[in-house]
C-alpha cells in the first residue's frame, strides 16, 4: 500500500546558535558549557539555563565537527576485519564490553570498525578518515611503517597493534601465542605422549595465530628426543572432522591439539563417533587439548582440558591508551597483554 503523505523528510538537527538563541546567550557560553569547560567562566544560574535550553530542543554536540576544529577527537578505533570469520567469541566480546566501559568513564568512546583488507594503507586512510585518537588494530588487516605514518600524519595520536611485533612508530600488544603451543605440548608431553598432532584451520582468519601456535608445540617437542609433532590441517566443518577421523589409525598419533577448544571439541566428537576413546589415563585413549576455556568445553564428556589465557583487564588496557594519549611523544613500546595456562581435565 503507498503512503500518500510520501516520504517522511528528516528534520534538521538542532544547533549551538539556537541554543544560545534560547538561552539568552553566546554559542561560545554554550561551548563552555556543553563541553565541560565552563568552570569559572560561566555561573551556575546560566550553565543551568543552557542545559535546560539544549535539552528542551534535543541538542546533542556534533562529535565529527568537533573532531574538525580539534584536528582528533575522542574516538578510539577498534579495528576488526572487513571479511567474515570466526574472530568474535565469548571471549573478544567479553573484553570489548569491558573495554569500551572503560573508554568511556575515560571519556573516550570505542567503536569497531572494518576495514578494506587490500592494502595496509587502504585500511590506515579509511580508519584515518574518522580521526581517531587512537587505533588498535586487534583483528584488522596489517599495518607497516607507511600506513602507520599517515595514521600519525591524521592526527590518531597512538596506534598499537596485537602481535609478535609491530611496525616503527606503533606499539605492540603482546599475547605470545607460541607460548599457547607451548603448554599445551608441555602438558601433553609430561603426561607420557609423543605424537602429537596439532590442528591447523583451514580458515584464512586464524591462520598466522595456529602456526604461531604449532611453533609452540615444536618447541617444547624439542627437549623431548623421539617426540613429533604433525600438523593436521581441518575445516570448521563435520564433514572435514569426519575425514580426519576416519584417517587417524594411519596418523599413529596419540595426542591432539585442536587449536581452540571450538575445533577441539569438534574433532572430538569426530573421534568418538569413529570409535576413539578419548581421555587422559592409558595407551589406548587420545589426549585432547583445546584453548580459551570456553564454559561449552566444560559440558563435554570427557571434560575438555584447555589452555587458558589469562589476560590482561581490560580496564587496564584503556587506562594504556588513555596514558598513550596524554603522552603521544612516548616512545613505541612492548605491552605484554597476558599469559597462559593449562586447566586439566579428563580429555587429556
Amino acid at each position: 500500500m503507498t503512503d500518500r503523505a510520501g516520504p517522511r523528510a528528516t528534520p534538521t538537527p538542532p544547533t549551538s546558535a539556537a541554543v544560545a538563541r534560547h538561552a539568552g546567550v553566546s554559542r561560545a557560553t554554550v561551548s563552555y558549557v556543553l563541553n565541560g569547560q565552563a568552570a569559572g567562566r560561566v555561573g551556575e544560574r546560566t550553565q543551568a539555563r543552557v542545559r535546560a535550553a539544549a535539552e528542551e530542543l534535543g541538542y546533542v554536540p556534533h562529535a565529527a565537527a568537533r573532531s574538525l576544529r580539534a584536528g582528533r577527537g575522542r574516538i578510539v578505533l577498534l579495528a576488526a576485519p572487513a571479511d567474515p570469520v570466526e574472530a568474535f567469541g565469548p571471549l573478544f566480546a567479553g573484553f570489548l564490553a569491558g573495554f569500551q566501559t572503560a573508554l568511556h568513564r575515560l571519556g573516550y568512546t570505542g567503536v569497531l570498525h572494518g576495514a578494506p583488507a587490500s592494502s595496509p594503507m587502504a585500511a590506515a586512510r579509511a580508519w584515518a578518515e574518522l580521526r581517531p585518537a587512537a587505533v588498535l588494530n586487534l583483528y584488522g588487516p596489517p599495518l607497516d611503517a607507511p600506513a602507520v605514518e599517515l595514521l600519525h600524519r591524521a592526527g590518531t595520536a597512538a596506534v598499537l597493534i596485537l602481535g609478535p611485533s609491530a611496525p616503527p612508530g606503533a606499539h605492540t600488544l603482546l599475547l605470545d601465542q607460541r607460548e599457547a603451543g607451548r603448554r599445551a605440548g608441555e602438558h601433553l608431553l609430561a603426561r607420557g605422549r609423543r605424537r602429537i598432532g596439532v590442528v591447523r584451520p583451514a580458515e584464512p582468519g586464524p591462520a598466522d595465530c595456529a602456526e604461531l601456535r604449532l611453533a609452540g608445540v615444536r618447541s617444547a617437542a624439542a627437549a623431548h628426543p623421539g617426540a613429533r609433532v604433525r600438523p593436521l590441517d581441518l575445516a570448521r566443518t563435520e564433514e572435514s572432522a569426519a575425514g580426519l577421523a576416519a584417517a587417524w589409525p594411519e596418523l599413529g598419533l596419540d595426542a591432539v591439539f585442536g587449536y581452540n577448544d571450538e575445533y577441539a571439541m569438534l574433532l572430538m566428537r569426530a573421534l568418538q563417533d569413529a570409535g576413539h576413546t578419548i581421555g587422559a589415563d592409558g595407551p589406548d585413549r587420545l589426549a585432547v587439548v583445546g584453548a580459551d576455556d570456553l564454559l561449552l568445553a566444560r559440558l563435554l564428556r570427557p571434560r575438555l582440558t584447555s589452555v587458558r589465557a589469562e589476560i590482561t583487564p581490560p580496564e587496564q588496557i584503556a587506562g594504556l591508551v588513555a596514558d598513550l594519549l596524554l603522552d603521544p611523544a612516548a616512545p613505541p613500546a612492548t605491552h605484554r597483554l597476558g599469559t597462559f595456562h593449562v586447566t586439566p581435565r579428563a580429555s587429556g
